[in-house]
C-alpha cells in the first residue's frame, strides 16, 4: 500500500502532491530520489499551505530555471514551494538543521520514490543544542514583543498567536529529545518541564486563528511568558540532568 494511501491528506491533497511529483520527475528524471510531504502533524484553519521536499541527486541553476515557471501551478494547487535538496546535502547538514530535518524525518508521508527519511538520524546531542537555542530566542522574542506592544491587549493577543506555531515546534522537539510523547505536547511538556499543560492549550488554541476570542491576553500572556522561562531551564540545564 502506498504511504500515501493511509496519510493525514484528502484526496485533492494527494492529486495535487502527484502532480508536483510529475513535474519533478519531468526535471530530474531519474536523478529524482524522494518527493515528501512533511508539516501535516501541525493544525492549521483550511485550506493549509502543503509543504513538501524532494531529494535529488544533483542540483544546478539550469535545474531551478526548468522548476520556476512550474511555481505558479503549484501554488494553485496549495502547494508550497518544495524544498529540493541533493541527497548528500541532506544527509551532511543533519548537524546543521536538526530541528527542521528531525521534525521531516518523524513527520512525513512518501510521495514518491524511495523513503530515504526513514534511516536518517539526528544526532541528540545536536538536537538538544538546537533546542536550547531555539527555547532561547524564543523566550527574547516574546519578551520583546511585549514591549513592542505597549500594553495594547490585541497587540499582544497577535504576538501570541503568532508565536503558537513555532512554540507548538518547540515543544514537539522537546519532547522527542527526552524520548516522550509528541502526540499531545501540551501534556509532555506538562510531565516532562513541569509547565502548565492547560496555558499550553490555551497559546496553541490562539495559534489557530481564534486569538480575538482570547478573554484577557496580558493575563495569559504572564502564563505563557513564564512557561517559555521554563522550557528555556529545562533544555538548559538537559546536559547535567542526563
Amino acid at each position: 500500500m502506498n504511504a500515501m494511501d493511509s496519510s493525514p491528506l484528502s484526496a485533492e491533497e494527494r492529486t495535487a502532491l502527484a502532480g508536483l511529483a510529475a513535474d519533478l520527475g519531468r526535471v530530474f528524471g531519474a536523478g529524482l530520489h524522494a518527493v515528501a510531504a512533511y508539516g501535516l502533524n501541525i493544525p492549521v484553519e483550511p485550506p493549509r499551505l502543503v509543504h513538501s521536499v524532494a531529494l535529488v541527486e544533483r542540483l544546478v541553476f539550469a535545474d531551478l530555471t526548468r522548476c520556476a515557471p512550474l511555481v505558479a501551478g503549484w501554488r494553485r494547487r496549495s502547494l508550497a514551494v518544495p524544498l529540493i535538496l541533493e541527497r548528500e546535502e541532506f544527509l551532511r547538514t543533519l548537524d546543521i538543521f536538526p530541528l527542521e530535518y528531525g521534525d521531516i524525518i518523524a513527520h512525513h508521508v512518501i510521495v514518491a520514490g524511495t523513503d530515504l527519511f526513514a534511516t536518517a538520524r539526528v544526532a541528540r546531542a545536536d538536537v538538544r543544542r538546537a533546542c536550547e537555542l531555539a527555547a532561547k530566542s524564543h523566550l527574547v522574542h516574546l519578551r520583546e514583543g511585549f514591549l513592542e506592544a505597549a500594553g495594547d491587549p490585541q497587540t499582544t493577543a497577535r504576538l501570541i498567536a503568532a508565536s503558537a506555531s513555532p512554540f507548538r515546534a518547540l515543544l514537539s522537539n522537546i519532547a522527542r529529545l527526552a524520548e516522550g510523547d509528541d502526540v499531545d505536547v501540551a501534556d509532555t511538556a506538562a510531565r516532562q518541564i513541569g509547565i502548565s499543560a492547560s496555558v499550553v492549550r490555551e497559546v496553541l488554541q490562539a495559534g489557530t486563528g481564534n486569538h480575538s476570542t482570547i478573554a484577557d491576553p496580558t493575563a495569559l500572556f504572564t502564563r505563557y511568558l513564564d512557561a517559555a522561562e521554563q522550557v528555556w531551564e529545562f533544555v538548559d540545564t538537559w546536559r547535567a540532568r542526563t
